[in-house]
């Protein structure tokens, strides 16, 4: 899998939590975020040697660790600072569907992928919805790949830049 995905996954992840159960300060959230997902990845790649529960003083990230944190924190701040314009967007695309009865998974892969097209214009829109697609067949229904590919294309169909290029280039 691809460091962007990786990356991806991880800023979905956070988004669901933080549908759940919103944080008082997410700066420090994120830290916590972060150091729970080295943690498990450590406690794996030590065959089960260490306990979940076990507090074990954390290795500094390393450079994966750290470029993957660095591609997601502003994908996931840009999510929550830009929800309720996001939100807006999946609410006037998903007809008969009110967003809070939404699949909590496919809501937040659905924030991330139109924050991404509405104001990433680093990335191709094309790329946030294949991204996107393949994250919701991942982590939620065998539907859910339609749903969210369905509701993206349709925000594509109204973006002002091309589809393929990123920042105005075809």
């Amino acid at each position: 899998m691809g460091m962007r995905r990786e990356a991806r996954e991880r800023a979905v992840q956070f988004l669901f939590q933080c549908d759940m159960n919103a944080p008082d300060q997410l700066d420090g959230a994120l830290d916590q975020f972060w150091d729970s997902q080295r943690r498990a990845a450590l406690a794996q790649a030590s065959d089960g040697k260490a306990t979940w529960g076990e507090q074990v003083e954390l290795p500094p990230p390393t450079t994966a660790e750290a470029a993957l944190r660095l591609f997601a924190d502003p994908l996931i701040k840009g999510t929550l600072e830009h929800r309720t314009e996001v939100d807006a967007v999946i609410q006037k695309f998903a007809k008969n569907w009110d967003i809070g009865r939404m699949a909590t998974v496919d809501r937040n892969i659905l924030r991330l992928a139109i924050y991404e097209m509405l104001h990433r214009d680093d990335i191709p829109p094309v790329v946030s919805i294949n991204e996107a697609v393949d994250i919701a067949k991942k982590f939620s229904t065998d539907d859910s790949g339609k749903f969210v590919n369905g509701i993206l294309d349709k925000v594509r169909g109204e973006l002002m830049r091309p589809a393929r290029g990123p920042g105005g280039k075809p």
